[in-house]
């Protein structure tokens, strides 16, 4: 029971927190394909995670008594998005010291596209402000990382869960089987009462002598 509620809790929040990821990161995408430009890796790659998470983690809330009899499957998916999310963070480690107050674009203004280079060039909107473009990329990152503890955290849930579901079940099992040799043994009880009181009678039985 209280499993099942830390898991819906830490569900919830990774919800709340992959949604703004989803949010700014579909800006940039739209930004690119807007240019006809092919979206870096470092942006394409949490974005694609992050909406494949959240149908998973809704997906796991609406099934939720499916998803405790399947925890150990559940938790194995979790870590996949565990994993999936560290990548997600490491194509975007080039923004964790940048200064977002006085940022010239560092070693990405190229790949920034309309954010960044050819986008000055093209006199691109998107690029006029560089700040912003680098507190929403460093926003990103530091949910990433939140995304990837919460991840972590759920998997070691899921996994508690299924141990205790097991548990339950071979505590069952075991039950049934002591109420069968019980009942086994009473009908012998009973057979070898009947036999006795048999034996008895017959033993009893009057001898004559002439």
């Amino acid at each position: 029971m209280i499993g099942s509620i830390f898991f819906i809790f830490n569900r919830l929040t990774e919800i709340t927190f992959l949604i703004p990821i989803i949010g700014m990161m579909a800006y940039f995408v739209d930004g690119y394909l807007g240019a006809n430009m092919i979206t870096p890796p470092y942006i394409l790659v949490l974005f694609i995670v992050s909406v494949i998470a959240v149908f998973w983690c809704i997906d796991t809330l609406i099934r939720h008594s499916t998803t405790k009899r399947s925890a150990a499957f559940v938790s194995f998916v979790d870590l996949l998005f565990f994993g999936a999310f560290i990548a997600g963070v490491y194509q975007l480690r080039f923004i964790a010291s940048a200064d977002c107050g006085h940022w010239n674009g560092g070693s990405v203004y190229v790949s920034l596209g309309p954010f960044g280079y050819y986008g000055r060039q093209s006199g691109n909107d998107l690029a006029n402000d560089l700040n912003k473009t680098c507190r929403m990329l460093k926003t990103c990152f530091a949910l990433g990382i939140m995304e990837v503890l919460f991840f972590f955290w759920t998997a070691i849930i899921a996994i508690f869960m299924y141990r205790s579901s097991s548990g339950g079940e071979k505590t069952v099992v075991r039950e049934t089987t002591t109420v069968r040799r019980r009942s086994h043994s009473s009908r012998r009880g009973h057979g070898s009462g009947g036999h006795s009181r048999r034996h008895s009678s017959s033993s009893r039985r009057p001898h004559y002598v002439v």
